[in-house]
């Protein structure tokens, strides 16, 4: 069974989603041993209700550190799900090939220091772009610099709002995520 740790910051639906992908057998031969967030959010809650270790650890400028000591040694995939604190360089690098993060847009375009949430939608749409999605990818000390592991894109039409594209991104981000899981973890 690997095991898998996972950083939230929001409502943790993602986390939900890894969850049930977990339950009916979609992520398979792995379990989510450890929840941490950096502040109190709902994602918090979601891990008591499933009876999973959770820690917050709130922001700062030694996060990284205290997260390292809270991560077991057998700890197979760290996954970022909605989590927005920027890990250290010597974290990332302690952990190289064993972090992911879900993000908001066909990377490379719309990431770095400030894309996150909405401020990608509205990129994506003051830019007129005509088409949008969501990436899953390797944490590396560069934000949203890492390797892709999968992207899936969508259409953006005229309409389209930040609103209305961030739903269709989520619906991306809810397929593409346990597939990427899968991937890594070489199931």
């Amino acid at each position: 069974m690997k095991n898998i740790v996972v950083l939230v910051s929001g409502s943790g639906t993602n986390l939900q989603r890894i969850l049930d992908t977990i339950d009916n057998g979609e992520i398979q031969n792995a379990k989510v041993s450890l929840v941490v967030a950096d502040r109190e959010c709902y994602g918090l809650e979601r891990a008591k209700n499933h009876h999973i270790e959770n820690i917050l650890i709130p922001r700062g400028k030694n996060f990284s550190s205290e997260l390292s000591t809270v991560i077991p040694e057998n700890t197979d995939l760290i996954v970022l799900a909605g989590f927005l604190s920027i890990l250290k360089p010597e974290f990332c690098e302690n952990w190289n090939g064993k972090i992911i993060n879900i993000h908001p847009a066909l990377l490379p375009k719309y990431g770095g220091k400030g894309m996150w949430g909405m401020n990608v939608h509205n990129a994506v749409i003051e830019a007129k772009e005509k088409e949008s999605g969501a990436t899953v990818h390797f944490v590396t000390p560069g934000i949203d610099e890492g390797q892709a592991i999968l992207q899936k894109s969508f259409e953006v039409t005229e309409n389209d709002t930040p609103e209305t594209l961030a739903e269709k991104v989520h619906l991306v981000e809810y397929e593409i995520f346990p597939i990427a899981i899968n991937k890594v973890l070489g199931n």
